[in-house]
């Protein structure tokens, strides 16, 4: 699937198959279909393929036409657009990025990918242009809790910062493990699991639909240590420089904000939408909460995979 545009957040687990895997495909000598092709002589725009997975509603996802729609597709389109490049955007399972990114099947992967410190010894990121956290949803009524996850079981997606949590936090749970969030709701609204963790925002968004009407996040949300998101690239691409200067660029403009207010605002408007500096991460994305519970999608520090 795949879709052109002209002018337009990974826990790998386990970790060490991974990353022999991911090692396997290290970067060529010799560039792919998939590797940038710059500027020509003649003026013609730089062409970049970047992969995507469309099952993360809502920051990449497919439309009834099978079109991809979506938060990130409208950000990197933007990109796109202020690098004055021509993108291609393709659907890729979620654990085929890193490996095709570094086998250069395409040049650029973002899908709600977290900048953790094991990803960034394969591969090299943006700046983040997202915040995160991971919440637990379970059944209303049900009182299942983040402190009684023992013996339950409990979904998640694989490879992602919501799955390694509970693999490293609550390892007594009987944590089943799937390739799509989508997977992971069915086994959670059949009954196969009791308890699904899973980012915060795409979270919210599932408890919004009619599958997930009898559902509810249960406690807190949790913060890691891996709370952005970032574009993923090759070690030492140029692309880096490239994409880090749109994103600033269209936070400048105005664009950066007027596509997360679309997507993410509350009842006030895009202007309030701030990128902020911490200690740890820059230029990560705040929305206000808007006195509203966590099934409205009005959040405070929104959320990576």
């Amino acid at each position: 699937m795949s879709i052109s545009i002209t002018h337009k957040a990974l826990w790998l687990a386990p970790l060490s198959a991974a990353m022999l895997m991911l090692a396997s495909c290290s970067n060529s000598s010799t560039p792919e279909d998939g590797a940038a092709i710059d500027a020509a002589a003649d003026g013609a725009p730089m062409t970049i393929k970047i992969a995507t997975e469309s099952s993360y509603k809502p920051f990449s996802y497919t439309d009834a036409d099978g079109k991809l729609i979506g938060y990130e597709i409208e950000l990197v389109e933007a990109l796109c657009a202020q690098m004055k490049a021509d993108c291609d955007i393709i659907s890729q399972d979620w654990d085929g990025l890193i490996p095709g990114l570094n086998a250069q099947k395409f040049d650029a992967i973002m899908a709600g990918i977290s900048i953790t410190p094991e990803r960034q010894e394969v591969i090299e990121f943006s700046d983040p242009y997202f915040h995160t956290s991971i919440i637990l949803i379970g059944k209303k009524g049900d009182d299942v809790s983040i402190d009684a996850l023992k013996g339950q079981p409990v979904g998640s997606q694989r490879a992602t910062v919501a799955s390694q949590y509970l693999q490293d936090k609550h390892a007594e749970a009987d944590i089943k493990l799937y390739d799509t969030q989508d997977n992971a709701y069915l086994d959670l609204t059949s009954g196969r699991v009791r308890a699904m963790m899973s980012d915060k925002v795409t979270g919210i968004d599932w408890l919004k639909t009619p599958a997930g009407k009898d559902y509810e996040v249960k406690g807190q949300e949790i913060s890691t240590d891996e709370d952005a998101m970032g574009i993923g690239f090759r070690k030492g691409d140029p692309l880096v420089a490239k994409f880090n200067k749109a994103l600033a660029e269209i936070k400048a403009n105005g664009t950066y904000d007027q596509i997360s207010g679309s997507y993410f605002g509350t009842s006030s408007t895009a202007a309030a939408q701030k990128a902020v500096a911490s200690s740890d991460v820059k230029d990560v994305l705040v929305i206000e909460e808007d006195n509203a519970d966590l099934n409205d999608i009005n959040v405070d520090t929104v959320t990576a995979k």
